[in-house]
């Protein structure tokens, strides 16, 4: 059997791009792109998926080289369209990051803060708790397998080619920041009411009783009332991931031309 110069390059680029685009995603994502996880952990991942779905991906086009600048933005807009979906569930956790800060700076728990593996940064520790929680739900709806299925399919609504991403997509993806801060807000609006509420009962209690002093125990006071709060709050974390967690899906099935719509 005899394998010619074309044959050769043109799997070599199929598997190439496709490489690009899986191992994008797989280095951005949550869980498997956090630092947490050993840098060649997540390429020996990206390795195996990608030989394993290659028999069944349109092959690459044939009129654009690999070794050429056609070939190289080919290669760029895949990596492109990878960490496109990679953010957007990154997104998702950052949600409830800024639900948490928002929360710890009404309950008096802003001051506790420890360092972030997954950023490098130190950020509170309620908001710390609301990753852990999240990242358990986004596992316990199969969100990294769902996300695999999504970019493998997506080879076939969006195939490998000069056209990538559009204009319209990377706008998509900039007002996720509005819309990451407006479901936050939605979120700790309940504890910064009853926060509300508490400092209210000690500014009339302080009024109508000067002598007790009451704002000597009202930082101590006020944590309780917070760690009471945030514990009455939890229930509401799984309905607010799903609603989230949903609209995100949504937002990469528009951006890789309707993939959900693929059988």
């Amino acid at each position: 059997m005899v394998f010619s110069a074309d044959l050769i390059l043109n799997l070599l680029a199929t598997y190439l791009w496709a490489f690009a685009r899986i191992a994008a995603m797989l280095m951005v994502m949550v869980v498997v792109g956090s630092r947490t996880t050993p840098t060649r952990i997540r390429l020996f991942y990206a390795l195996s998926i990608t030989f394993a779905v290659l028999p069944v991906i349109p092959a690459a086009p044939v009129n654009i080289e690999l070794f050429s600048f056609a070939g190289v933005l080919v290669l760029l807009q895949q990596i492109l369209i990878g960490i496109a979906i990679g953010s957007i569930s990154v997104f998702v956790v950052q949600t409830f990051v800024v639900a948490g800060q928002i929360i710890a700076m009404q309950t008096s728990l802003g001051f506790a803060s420890m360092a972030d593996p997954s950023n490098g940064q130190s950020s509170p520790v309620v908001g710390q708790f609301y990753v852990l929680l999240v990242t358990l739900l986004f596992l316990t709806f199969d969100g990294h397998l769902l996300m695999i299925e999504m970019i493998i399919r997506s080879f076939e609504t969006l195939p490998v080619s000069m056209n990538g991403l559009l204009a319209a997509d990377y706008h998509q993806l900039a007002s996720w920041f509005s819309i990451m801060f407006s479901a936050a807000l939605a979120f700790s609006v309940a504890s910064m009411v009853a926060m509300l509420l508490v400092n209210l009962s000690f500014g009339i209690m302080t009024k109508a009783a000067p002598q007790l002093n009451i704002f000597s125990l009202g930082f101590s006071v006020s944590m309780v009332f917070g760690l009471f709060v945030l514990w009455l709050t939890l229930i509401n974390v799984p309905t607010h991931f799903e609603n989230q967690w949903m609209r995100g899906i949504n937002m990469m099935c528009e951006i890789l031309n309707n993939v959900c719509e693929n059988p």
